[in-house]
């Protein structure tokens, strides 16, 4: 396509009316979207927060998986360095002057840069499920699967003392 062709195009485009959902003034119920959004919202994060701990678990894994292949290759250049020891010197740029020692170097380092960006995206995860977690948490109602609060903690009346004690409802 020539370059003004596609000019036009854009133009044309974005010169368009807007889609009905785009409007100021939205169809009060669309097909497939609640009417109450909040639920909605309330679902995503409910749910969200496990996919993001999945996440963490799964990108944690993946890091101590890659960090095995990197400790694999840095054994074999040791092994190596310790049976042919001429083979491991490095030439003046700080590269092994042989090819066996430089290639299990290079895949070490290959490896663990890999286990970095999983560890790394694992703890992106794991900062994820705990905010999803936290924003999951209403102040108008408690856990549903903790019945009562037994638990008092209260101040003394002459407010240098604590009292602790234990309520049971019958």
């Amino acid at each position: 396509m020539s370059r003004p062709l596609v000019l036009a195009l854009g133009l044309a485009l974005a010169a368009s009316a807007p889609a009905p959902a785009q409007s100021a003034n939205p169809p009060p119920t669309a097909p497939g979207v609640p009417a109450d959004r909040s639920v909605w919202r309330r679902g995503v994060v409910h749910y969200g927060k496990w996919l993001a701990a999945a996440g963490a678990i799964g990108l944690t894994a993946l890091a101590v998986r890659e960090h095995e292949h990197s400790a694999r290759e840095w054994d074999q250049l040791l092994a190596l360095c310790r049976a042919h020891n001429t083979d491991c010197t490095t030439g003046p740029d700080d590269r092994y002057t042989t090819y066996a020692p430089e290639f299990h170097y290079e895949k070490a380092i290959y490896y663990d840069h890999r286990a970095r960006r999983r560890l790394i995206g694992g703890q992106l995860s794991l900062l994820t499920a705990a905010a999803l977690f936290l924003a999951d948490l209403r102040p108008d109602k408690g856990p549903e699967n903790i019945p009562f609060h037994g638990l008092e903690v209260t101040p003394d009346l002459g407010g240098r003392a604590t009292r602790v004690g234990v309520r049971i409802p019958f």
